[in-house]
């Protein structure tokens, strides 16, 4: 077994999972077997407002069936939202971090584009007094990451890289994301820091996940380098589509396991299907 190789698969409670969760899964589970490796499940529960139970002890029936196995405990992040807090105190001791008042409406009128994708936003701390204002009047409002403050902090962004599979080392370009949300007044936390966080404490070496998450890996080695945390190392599969071209979600009404299952579809014709038989 090679020790030094771990990995996770890491769903959100959201919803009921379909074939893109089950060919992540099964991505990162054969990648541990490969290896000789670690095969990790965590819950990433943090949008308390999405998240059910139902839809959690579902995952564990869903992976179950496909056949996968995981080490416990399985990791929750909502039990464990004093590691994040903590994370977010020291970003703020740093003084990386800024209170952004802007409302999504807002935001999109101020990045509003005529041609091509939405810039990713740039903002800055308001002034104290303003500040104030607004936090005695109970505005929200969320933290965010101040590329700028961290870039003078670390003196640039030069020196950030990671190592992604298939392409080698990579030149980190924390920008990509702009200054993210890392925190709301009412959400203590985001996928962005959890994810970096948890990271690190479960030993995670190598990440394997979808390639609409590419971007991400930019914005985690920023997290990582302030913090001073491990970079694992990232790989990044490919997507499955749907008839219209358009990656599986659940916000679109996939079709999810449950469904298939109940169609009388087994475990074995859904992984042969995937590539995985």
């Amino acid at each position: 077994m090679t020790a030094g190789f771990v990995t996770r698969f890491a769903p959100s409670p959201t919803g009921y999972l379909h074939k893109g969760h089950a060919f992540s899964a099964l991505s990162v589970f054969q990648g541990a077997r490969q290896a000789g490796g670690r095969f990790l499940l965590r819950i990433e529960d943090i949008d308390t407002t999405r998240c059910r139970p139902e839809y959690e002890a579902a995952i564990f029936e869903d992976l179950a069936w496909l056949g996968l196995a995981w080490e416990e405990p399985v990791r929750r992040q909502s039990e464990h939202m004093a590691d994040y807090d903590a994370a977010l105190e020291r970003l703020r001791e740093m003084g990386v971090l800024y209170r952004c008042f802007r409302t999504r409406s807002e935001l999109s009128e101020f990045a509003a584009a005529p041609h091509g994708p939405m810039p990713a936003y740039r903002g800055a701390p308001l002034q104290p007094d303003d500040e104030a204002v607004r936090l005695a009047a109970g505005q929200s409002y969320a933290w965010r990451l101040s590329l700028d403050a961290a870039a003078e902090r670390l003196g640039g962004f030069g020196g950030l890289s990671f190592f992604l599979e298939g392409e080698g080392w990579v030149q980190a370009r924390p920008e990509v994301g702009g200054d993210v949300v890392l925190a709301r007044k009412d959400v203590r936390t985001s996928y962005h820091l959890a994810s970096v966080v948890d990271d690190a404490l479960q030993g995670v070496t190598h990440v394997i996940r979808g390639v609409d998450l590419a971007e991400a890996a930019h914005v985690h080695r920023l997290l990582q380098a302030l913090l001073e945390l491990p970079t694992p190392v990232y790989r990044h599969h490919g997507l499955v589509l749907g008839p219209d071209g358009k990656r599986l979600a659940k916000r679109d009404r996939a079709a999810t396991l449950r469904e298939l299952r109940g169609r009388g579809m087994t475990a074995a014709q859904i992984r042969e299907e995937l590539g995985f038989g």
